[in-house]
């Protein structure tokens, strides 16, 4: 194993406990006799807790560097989704999913640290690839998933047969990742700057890429199940073929780039981004609506990978600064953005909460458009 294999193994690992827990929503629902309201509330406590501890992640690294930060919080991150199933009620439930949140925003941070560090030192571009094995990961979660459904599994063996393969493979690949460098931290040395001018532009791009993923990575299922009224064994398909074109389109994104350059790669899926949450929210059949979240799943599959190579190639701006502040935004988008689609759901209907993402891509798409001449340079 190397340093290469060790990190795509915690972003596949990061996928597939993600989508493991995600596809099973509505089951977690009727277990605890919730609403889409109050689902919303524990995902807020999940986003809460992510929120609070990525602007402190970029300390954490510096001070103890992103190979040991990564696994730990990797470790914690996966013990907390194995135990939060044996919660007794709706609210301590909030409690392990907030401890969640934390884990994970920290893990997500510094694993793509650990990520630059490996791109850097094969001296190309990989970083989109490191994202796609996340993507695989969710197929792969997904797919266990839609097993665990269709054979009745219930939410705690399934959950804790995923933690098991999950630390197998965290403990595994931690000492064939890279010891970064370990630097000495300065406390008047600002290691979280408020973003302006490029690195907002890029930080509302990923913002609007990273809300559509959670709320596809959140809501699909349950749009699926209760608004598209799929079978039973087709409910977790949106999901799967969301995950299933962002894979193939991050393990071709990195030749895309070489080939066609940044902007062209971010107008082009931003193009198929629209048209696929477009299909989404006017479907009425299975097929339609799994066809549009392909597309929406294709559509964002570079964007993020993109954002986050060109955020740590500013002029001016420290590699680590700039991913660490494009990160956040982009994370907020993330967590925040699927308990809104919740909230506006129950106020009126999911069709309309995720009318929401199409304006927001819409939005996205202006920007890259405004931004050509620095994307392009």
């Amino acid at each position: 194993m190397n340093s290469r294999l060790a990190v795509n193994l915690y972003f596949f690992t990061n996928g597939l406990i993600y989508s493991s827990w995600t596809t099973r929503i509505p089951d977690i629902m009727d277990h605890y006799g919730i609403d889409n309201s109050e689902i919303g509330f524990i995902l807020l406590a999940h986003s809460i807790g992510a929120f609070l501890a990525m602007p402190f992640t970029g300390w954490l690294i510096f001070k103890y560097t992103s190979r040991s930060v990564t696994f730990l919080s990797a470790f914690i991150f996966t013990l907390f989704y194995a135990s939060s199933m044996l919660s007794s009620s709706y609210t301590i439930l909030l409690i392990p999913f907030f401890l969640m949140g934390i884990s994970t925003g920290i893990m997500d941070v510094s694993m793509n640290a650990q990520a630059v560090e490996v791109e850097k030192a094969y001296q190309k571009p990989i970083m989109t690839f490191f994202h796609a094995v996340f993507s695989i990961g969710m197929v792969i979660g997904s797919l266990l998933s839609s097993l665990f459904i269709t054979q009745q599994t219930n939410l705690l063996h399934h959950f804790l047969i995923i933690a098991a393969i999950g630390l197998t493979i965290i403990v595994a690949a931690r000492s064939y990742m890279i010891e970064d460098a370990h630097f000495d931290f300065d406390k008047d040395e600002k290691i979280f700057i408020w973003p302006k001018g490029v690195v907002l532009g890029i930080g509302i791009i990923t913002f609007c890429c990273m809300m559509g993923e959670g709320a596809m990575s959140d809501w699909s299922t349950n749009f699926m199940k209760n608004i598209i009224n799929a079978p039973e064994h087709l409910i977790a398909y949106g999901l799967t073929g969301f995950a299933v074109a962002m894979t193939v389109g991050r393990l071709f994104g990195d030749k895309g780039r070489a080939k066609w350059g940044d902007y062209n790669i971010l107008f082009g899926c931003a193009i198929i981004a629209i048209i696929g949450m477009t299909l989404v929210t006017t479907a009425e059949e299975v097929i339609p609506a799994i066809i549009g979240f392909a597309f929406v799943g294709l559509g964002l599959s570079n964007i993020v990978p993109v954002a986050f190579s060109l955020a740590g190639n500013l002029k001016g701006v420290p590699a680590g600064i700039g991913i660490s502040m494009v990160t956040t935004i982009g994370y907020t988008g993330f967590m925040f953005g699927p308990p809104i689609i919740g909230w506006i759901a129950d106020y009126s209907s999911l069709r309309i909460a995720l009318g929401l993402l199409l304006a927001l891509f819409l939005i996205m798409f202006l920007i890259i458009v405004g931004y050509r001449q620095k994307i392009s340079s």
